[in-house]
């Protein structure tokens, strides 16, 4: 699966009581690239159901799904990988325990150095950010846009930029060498998901 595009996470503690399956649908179909499930507060029951269901509907779309953090939910309903933060589970743990085939992407905030571990350590992604205000992490810690131009120049892996991005100051990540745009509250925080996110991608397509 090619890892770039819109990458919609999708928080079921921010949609406000909205059904996350009718949600990501709309997302889908705006054309999103790979969605992460994210949920800090259900039961593992809870979220073996709800992510299984997502599953099925990304594999319709032949959209891979990420699990935000837990390994164990990942390996159980055999997802298409995980993403780590500061945290969780040790990069090569999780690789051991998923396998090869596991898309999994580590969180590198502003770290150069974290990102080129985390490549030779057979990350499939890295993450930079907070770039803008967030809604979603206010108190994430920021990164300057020149740390995607030093991350294009040093990296073979895909580069993903988050952190309060929309469909108008997205582009400048991608000018410069954002591979994906992770995006939480201008997906799933607006009122029309599809068209938000229609927005979104077309800044792929400039």
């Amino acid at each position: 699966m090619k890892l770039s595009g819109v990458y919609a996470i999708a928080d079921d503690e921010l949609l406000a009581g909205r059904n996350i399956h009718d949600c990501v649908t709309a997302a889908l179909q705006g054309g999103v690239g790979i969605v992460q499930y994210r949920c800090k507060s259900r039961s593992f029951h809870e979220r073996v159901s709800l992510a299984s269901d997502l599953l099925n509907l990304c594999q319709q779309w032949q959209v891979p799904l990420i699990i935000n953090d837990d390994v164990a939910l990942c390996k159980t309903i055999g997802a298409d990988g995980v993403h780590l933060g500061d945290d969780d589970v040790p990069l090569l743990e999780a690789r051991e325990r998923l396998g090869s085939n596991a898309i999994i992407g580590i969180t590198c905030h502003a770290s150069i150095s974290t990102a080129k571990t985390a490549e030779a350590a057979t990350a499939d992604y890295v993450a930079f950010g907070r770039f803008y205000p967030s809604n979603t992490k206010p108190a994430a810690l920021p990164a300057e846009i020149e740390i995607l131009n030093l991350a294009r120049a040093t990296l073979s892996i895909p580069i993903v930029a988050i952190g309060g991005i929309n469909a108008e100051n997205g582009a400048a990540l991608i000018e410069a060498g954002a591979d994906m745009l992770a995006v939480v509250h201008a997906i799933f925080g607006a009122e029309d998901i599809d068209a938000s996110t229609r927005r979104l991608v077309e800044l792929f397509e400039n």
